[in-house]
């Protein structure tokens, strides 16, 4: 059983390390094991010290949907202290939004992927907060795709965005408290940061090990299974077939109105050389809203059967390889801006790179795609070997 970074503070040694005015990062799914969330376990062992809370992407309440829909301050009605959003007018904390703040406490619940942009949200704080003297804390959590295993390919210098700011592969196999080591050591940021970590979580550990309860980070991400196959899935942000967003299985189902799912995954077989850690189910769905929304779409709903072996990233390249294939001119890039981006394509931002989306196009081998895919661990497991906490 993990006890995670919110259910250590209690003790003495762990509260000491909050200095002063203390503000909290967090969002809905900020809670322990019984479902408390955060901000009332923090009200209840610091009192009046806990003067503003800070929200991510996604609201502090987790409800705002997409991509560059932003989230305003207001003061909340119930623990009477202002909420400043980071995914609104700005997403690096003002002077003015952490004037009295000593030490901003952070507890939020990552997936373990480069894209996912809470990790973006806690480096940014970080920068910030060693400017002014604030001390960070973190309260870690659980890798839902555990601690060992990278897949993708590792962010290249010219596609930094909010949605990678670092060299590191789409799954970094770091927690929340480990990134904030491995931007403080490796990339200058002179800070007084601590983690409260976690007791019982090992590396090699996936979500359903932990026995803590899912409680969805984004609107996105229902269940554990969504975080696993986004690893993979969320590339297809990156193009213009729906992902699954306005269904109750996001980033699970992928797939375009003119598309027989019975037909597509006939196809897949012959194309793609599966293995029993996953299963391609033939899907029909229906988006309400984003993509597509309004539409039918077939395609395929991606099954982890085994979440040691299962490798979501290559799947879902060789995946969207495949969907081009078979849909010839009518499958499109996403050209739209992304996450503040308007110069480069969202595919391109997603993947770190543009050699992953060339090799789409001339529909490249596996043996290519593994290739593009290990540039750069070697030096990429050195700097995250001095980050481990665990």
């Amino acid at each position: 059983m993990v006890t995670n970074g919110i259910e250590q503070l209690s003790s003495e040694t762990h509260l000491n390390k909050l200095k002063g005015n203390v503000a909290l990062l967090c969002h809905s799914a900020s809670v322990d094991r019984n479902f408390n969330h955060s901000v009332l376990i923090l009200k209840k062992l610091i009192g009046s010290r806990l003067v503003k809370i800070f929200g991510p992407q996604h609201g502090f309440v987790t409800d705002v949907q997409d991509n560059m829909i932003e989230t305003k301050d207001f003061i909340h009605p119930y623990f009477k202290v202002p909420v400043h959003s980071l995914y609104g007018e700005t997403r690096i904390p003002t002077d003015e939004m952490l004037k009295d703040v000593d030490t901003l406490v952070v507890d939020l619940q990552d997936v373990g992927t480069r894209v996912y942009t809470y990790i973006s949200t806690l480096t940014l704080a970080m920068e910030k907060c060693a400017q002014l003297g604030i001390k960070i804390v973190v309260l870690d959590r659980p890798n839902p795709v555990g601690g060992e295993i990278l897949e993708g390919t590792i962010l290249e210098e010219g596609f930094k965005s909010f949605v990678g700011r670092y060299p590191m592969p789409q799954r970094h196999a770091m927690t929340m408290g480990e990134v904030g080591h491995f931007a403080k050591n490796n990339f200058g940021i002179d800070l007084d940061y601590d983690v409260v970590a976690m007791q019982g979580w090992k590396r090699e550990m996936m979500w359903g090990e932990c026995e803590l309860p899912w409680v969805n980070p984004s609107p996105n991400l229902p269940t554990p299974v969504g975080a696993l196959t986004f690893v993979g899935t969320v590339l297809f942000e990156g193009t213009k077939l729906s992902e699954g967003r306005g269904t109750t299985r996001s980033l699970e189902v992928i797939g375009h109105p003119d598309i027989e799912p019975f037909e597509f995954v006939e196809y897949l077989s012959s194309k793609i050389s599966g293995d029993e850690s996953y299963v391609f189910r033939p899907v029909t769905f229906h988006p309400m809203f984003q993509k597509h929304g309004g539409q039918t779409c077939g395609g395929v709903h991606i099954h982890p059967l085994d979440w040691k072996t299962f490798r979501p990233w290559r799947v879902s390249q060789m995946l969207c390889k495949e969907f081009r294939n078979f849909l010839g001119d009518k499958f499109l890039w996403q050209d739209a801006a992304y996450e503040y981006e308007y110069d480069k394509l969202a595919i391109d931002l997603i993947n770190g790179t543009s050699s992953i989306r060339q090799w789409v196009e001339r529909d490249g081998s596996l043996e290519d795609l593994l290739e593009l895919e290990m540039k750069g661990y070697d030096a990429y497991q050195s700097m995250r070997d001095n980050a481990l906490l665990y």
